[in-house]
């Protein structure tokens, strides 16, 4: 088992991969430095080993397939994740580790937007996206995460092998995000100074496609967390809707006695009974979901147990 393991994503990053495995390097020389080469076209693989990376390479194209095998093989008592493209600034991984190592943090938040994001970054949709995601996440999941989709964090061994991968491309970060603050996983914030890619390299995210996916990702969370709260929006709704339409129902027959409009009544009738099925099915969902939290707590004992084995093993 590493101390330290410094996971860096790559696709297609000739230009930018050498020196983040070289700055990385200096900045925690006992950390193992592993590249993976998500199916680069140009000499990523070949720079990044030259540099002394472990390269080692993931045949399904997106960042979460590559986070995903990454978390499968490698053993650390603390992960750095970061991204190929030089952005984030590896002076700030120390504190991220030690806070990991001492402090028994789950999960570092390399926060960008507090602090030069918004001058650095030329591309205003991706500046306006960020803000959308990290308000949305805010008011929906009540938490403290100042920057939801920065690629730069630090995790604990707990945190790595218990985290469901689920998303397969750039969305993978607002999963961590919400998996975190719905498990209750201590979360600390550190503010780095985020730098645009060099001229000549390009991003690989696509602002409109991959910030539509986001959406959807905190949508499917939403609901799959927080289901009373969601299917609780949905059977108010649905409530408000039959009403609105029955109340002039209502005040006609109390008016003449005669019921006019009985395809109205009908489909409020309807409408009513949909929204009871909606709260009732959001309130099993939610006795559904303080089980498997229930069963996630077990499942954190398990690992804590294998850690503990791991490092016994390492130290005979």
């Amino acid at each position: 088992m590493d101390k330290i393991a410094v996971l860096i994503p790559c696709y297609n990053e000739e230009k930018t991969v050498e020196k983040v495995v070289g700055d990385f390097k200096r900045a925690l020389p006992e950390a193992a430095i592993y590249v993976y080469n998500n199916n680069s076209t140009d000499r990523t693989a070949e720079l990044a080993e030259k540099a002394g990376a472990i390269v080692r390479n993931e045949y399904m194209q997106g960042k979460g397939n590559v986070i995903r095998r990454m978390f499968r093989d490698i053993d650390a008592q603390c992960y750095i994740m970061t991204d190929g493209d030089d952005t984030y600034p590896a002076e700030n991984a120390r504190e991220m580790a030690e806070l990991v190592l001492n402090k028994n943090v789950d999960m570092v938040v390399g926060d960008r937007l507090s602090s030069t994001y918004f001058e650095e970054n030329k591309r205003p949709f991706h500046n306006f996206g960020n803000s959308i995601v990290r308000k949305s996440i805010n008011i929906l999941f009540k938490n403290g995460i100042k920057d939801i989709m920065t690629g730069y964090r630090a995790f604990s061994y707990e945190f790595v092998k218990t985290f469901p991968v689920l998303s397969k491309g750039f969305e993978i970060e607002t999963e961590m995000s919400i998996h975190a603050v719905d498990k209750n996983m201590y979360v600390e914030n550190v503010v780095i100074n985020y730098r645009d890619r060099p001229a000549g390299s390009e991003s690989k995210l696509n602002t409109y496609s991959d910030g539509m996916r986001v959406l959807r990702t905190i949508a499917r969370l939403y609901r799959n967390y927080k289901p009373l709260s969601f299917f609780g929006i949905i059977a108010t709704i649905l409530a408000l809707i039959s009403l609105v339409f029955f109340i002039p129902v209502l005040v006609e027959y109390l008016r003449t006695g005669l019921v006019p409009n009985f395809p109205t009544l009908i489909v409020c009738g309807f409408t009513m009974l949909s929204s009871v099925h909606a709260f009732f099915a959001g309130l099993m969902l939610q006795t559904m979901v303080q089980k498997n939290r229930q069963d996630f707590e077990m499942q954190l004992q398990r690992v804590a147990g294998e850690k503990r084995l791991k490092l016994w093993g390492n130290n005979r």
